[in-house]
């Protein structure tokens, strides 16, 4: 995780510990804060209208805490938002959409699309 996460330099130091996603589009991530500590992130690549969810990881500090489910339950929530698809290249995110076949519509099926 060295180099990956780390400190939000924009948040005060007593932040709430409430864990929250945010989307990093300079980066291309979407990453779970919790106060000032980035515990996770979800590496992407976009494209028109889809967004290819690439890798997820949770610093193993933080591990057993449910919070790898939390940061893609906000990455997903954030793309439904946008009215955007995606690609789940990442197994993490595979493994989550099979336990939620509610969000299956998120998932885009246009063959043109990269697997």
């Amino acid at each position: 995780m060295a180099g990956k996460l780390g400190v939000d330099p924009q948040q005060p130091e007593n932040a709430a510990t409430e864990p929250r996603v945010a989307d990093n589009p300079q980066a291309s991530r979407y990453e779970l804060w919790l106060g000032t500590t980035r515990a996770g992130l979800i590496e992407y690549r976009s494209q028109p209208e889809v967004v290819v969810l690439v890798h997820t990881e949770v610093d193993p500090a933080f591990a057993g805490q449910g919070l790898g489910e939390r940061l893609v339950t906000g990455a997903l929530a954030d793309l439904r938002a946008r009215g955007l698809k995606l690609v789940p290249r990442c197994l993490f995110v595979r493994a989550y959409l099979g336990r939620h076949p509610d969000q299956a519509d998120l998932v885009a099926d246009d063959p043109a699309v990269p697997q």
